[in-house]
């Protein structure tokens, strides 16, 4: 049968993604699982586990404690694939690798893409990255051993070497040929990568635009608007960025000379997108971001103690501040009713602006152009929503405590509040960014410092001058 130009490739009635064959790890297969590790019985844990997805087995040795996941590698370690491993959580994978017999891990590892075993053995011990490198194909080895020696974080790190690049005169009937002749295409790519003479990317064209072109068709004239390559030293998050802002599926990486040496695709840039979302809620509230739910209970303590301390320090510092107006406390307990409503809403107040402030500089939303803009705005609506809820307390102070002038007192008390509040959760992360401080770790500790100190000293502040 001749080749046309729409016969590309076979069509199979009947086949089934390979995602279709899998099955779901739900509540009752892993009661099942537990059940027969309980027992000891490999046999049922294998029947149970085999039909399910690399990511929910994943899942579910995180979920399960630490005893009961030696009792499965021990039972049925070959059940753990280089997909299962590429899928878990970091200090779960720690702690897999770490109780995987060597001849195991090695064959998990063989079969993966360069990008995946790079991310599974860069953190290992040299001499089991050693023992896994040598189990692999020479081609593979070398791939990896290029991967590694590119900084970390960095493109070269993320890329996989596996490529599908051709010259940039060749046709898409030349393309399809070639690549159905050779047998070390990868499992998945999305585009086929035009190279110069000096193997330089140059363009690329998606294989749905190859697919529905006809052979005689040149690939030059069918390479992608979005087409940008990327450094191997580039930082892995402005490179997610990249993929964000231009929805990009994958996309070229190069040496410092400009020559082709792998490529990103979307799956690990969204992946770095996530890790990042997911590390500033975590320093957002002072916690560490390895942290997991399988940490160790000390390993978890120990992480927190540190913002929790720095915390103690700021409260004890707001503590001194009330502490210079105990005679106007004990003068007037309606004070020590109303402190906490004024700490409270600056230090919410507070958290809006810092959690809008840092996530913009995140995403290089807020920059140079615009911060003076974006702190004026930020100090304005501080001020109309201080005078809105400045009028709502001082009629529930009045009709509470019956004292006209308290009520004006956490009026204007409730307006400094929440514009300082505003201010700070704008300026600090944004000063704190200056420094080169990542803002996420350190800004809620003070911000929430500089509200409660102010709204103390605005509220009993104003309290001794017109009241006492």
């Amino acid at each position: 049968m001749n080749t046309t130009d729409t016969e590309i490739g076979d069509d199979l009635p009947g086949t089934e993604p390979e995602d279709a064959l899998h099955d779901g790890m739900d509540d009752e297969r892993a009661a099942r699982v537990l059940d027969a590790l309980e027992l000891g019985d490999a046999a049922a844990v294998r029947e149970a586990l085999e039909p399910v997805h690399a990511a929910d087995i994943a899942d579910f040795l995180e979920q399960i404690s630490g005893t009961q996941r030696r009792a499965l590698l021990t039972l049925c370690a070959d059940l753990l694939d280089g997909d299962v491993l590429s899928e878990l959580d970091e200090s779960v994978r720690e702690e897999v690798i770490d109780a995987l017999p060597r001849e195991a891990l090695a064959e998990a590892v063989r079969d993966l893409d360069t990008d995946d075993v790079v991310d599974i053995i860069e953190d290992l011990e040299e001499g089991e990255q050693a023992y896994i490198l040598d189990q692999l194909e020479s081609e593979d080895r070398a791939a990896v051993e290029s991967s590694l020696s590119w900084p970390e974080h960095s493109a070269g790190r993320l890329m996989q070497s596996e490529t599908v690049a051709v010259p940039q005169d060749w046709t898409v009937g030349r393309a399809i040929d070639y690549m159905r002749s050779v047998e070390w295409l990868p499992d998945q790519f999305y585009h086929v990568i035009l190279v110069d003479e000096r193997h330089r990317p140059t363009g690329y064209a998606t294989l749905g635009r190859v697919l529905a072109s006809r052979r005689a068709v040149l690939l030059a004239d069918i390479i992608e608007d979005s087409f940008r390559a990327v450094e191997a030293t580039q930082e892995e998050e402005e490179v997610a960025r990249l993929f964000n802002k231009y929805h990009l599926i994958s996309t070229p990486v190069v040496d410092p000379s400009g020559r082709l040496v792998g490529v990103i695709t979307i799956d690990d840039a969204m992946a770095v997108l996530d890790d990042e979302h997911e590390e500033d809620m975590l320093r957002l509230a002072g916690v560490n971001e390895e942290s997991s739910l399988s940490d160790r209970i000390w390993d978890t303590a120990r992480s927190r103690f540190v913002w929790l301390a720095v915390n103690l320090a700021t409260a004890i510092l707001a503590s001194v501040v009330i502490a210079q107006f105990a005679e106007a406390i004990n003068t007037m307990v309606a004070l020590a009713v109303l402190m906490p409503i004024v700490a409270s809403m600056g230090g919410n107040a507070g958290t809006q602006s810092m959690t809008v402030a840092v996530r913009a500089l995140a995403t290089r939303e807020l920059t140079g152009q615009n911060t003076r803009r974006v702190v004026w705005r930020e100090l304005v609506v501080g001020v109309i929503n201080g005078l809105a809820f400045g009028a709502i307390m001082a009629a529930v102070a009045t009709l509470w405590f019956g004292v006209p002038m308290l009520a004006l007192v956490i009026a204007l008390a409730m307006v400094a509040t929440l514009a300082s509040a505003a201010l700070s959760g704008i300026v600090l992360p944004v000063a704190m960014d200056k420094l080169n401080i990542d803002p996420a770790l350190a800004s809620g500790t003070f911000v929430t410092t500089v509200t409660d100190v102010v709204g103390f000293l605005s509220f009993l502040g104003l309290a001794s001058v017109m009241l006492l």
